[in-house]
């Protein structure tokens, strides 16, 4: 099977660097896969695509040696079966509060005996190989999303749980959980005292750490904390930031 190059620089204790896609283009999808970023994550949660543009956006990213991952809009175990059929090698899963949910994410994930994942790899085993099925156990990122009051409160049992590769902290709905106004990139102290906490909760677990961040002062001070999964930005927003860039030099 086609390994897995971040989940095995994440076991090394490595860090990595990714972007993510809001919009619904495989063009955009494959130029950004050859920018060079480790991951690419493609957003049904809060992006517009759909699974069609999903699936054609994993193909467009497949012409790359970027990995692919998607971050599904729910805890829904069909539509992380169905990414994952795709050919995605990673899922991320919003606002998991509890081990029970944690554990529906991981048995979403995995092929049995280790979890429940229905058989029929489509697109997945023409990306990963003829193997996929002996193997995607080993190779296939499992994601949670740590982002809300009761995920902090239940962050051990979260990460206990076998399976899991990386927590990843979303700033602004951490922020709602804290009672703050949702900025994104936030230095807050209390949020940064979270954002550290849920760290240290990784490190604890064998588990890898990873934050969204929208600026190269975040991404840099993060990796620099020792994150090992942190997003540099969106493709929406590089292209809003260099037209505009450029816009107000010409003017």
């Amino acid at each position: 099977m086609r390994a897995n190059p971040v989940l095995e620089k994440w076991r090394n204790g490595e860090k990595t660097i990714g972007a993510w896609l809001s919009s619904d283009s495989s063009y955009v999808a494959e130029t950004m896969g050859h920018v060079g970023f480790d991951w690419l994550c493609i957003d049904q949660q809060h992006g517009i695509s759909d699974y069609a543009s999903t699936f054609q956006m994993l193909q467009a990213i497949s012409t790359t040696n970027t990995t692919p991952f998607v971050r599904v809009a729910w805890n829904d175990s069909a539509t992380i079966m169905r990414a994952l059929d795709a050919g995605a090698y990673g899922i991320v899963i919003p606002l998991v509060n509890n081990a029970e949910e944690a554990k529906k994410a991981v048995w979403a994930c995995r092929y049995p005996p280790d979890g429940g994942r229905s058989s029929g790899p489509n697109r997945a085993i023409l990306y990963g190989g003829s193997d996929y099925q002996a193997e995607a156990n080993k190779e296939i990122a499992c994601i949670v999303m740590i982002e809300t009051a009761e995920a902090i409160e239940n962050i051990d049992s979260i990460l206990s749980v076998e399976g899991i590769d990386a927590a990843y902290i979303g700033p602004s709905d951490l922020a709602y959980a804290l009672e703050m106004t949702p900025t994104g990139d936030n230095n807050n102290p209390d949020h940064v005292k979270t954002v550290e906490a849920i760290f240290d909760a990784c490190i604890r677990h064998g588990v890898a750490p990873g934050i969204h961040t929208g600026s190269v002062e975040y991404t840099s001070r993060w990796l620099s904390h020792g994150f090992q999964m942190v997003n540099l930005g969106t493709d929406i927003q590089f292209l809003r930031s260099r037209a505009s860039d450029s816009l107000s030099q010409v003017k």
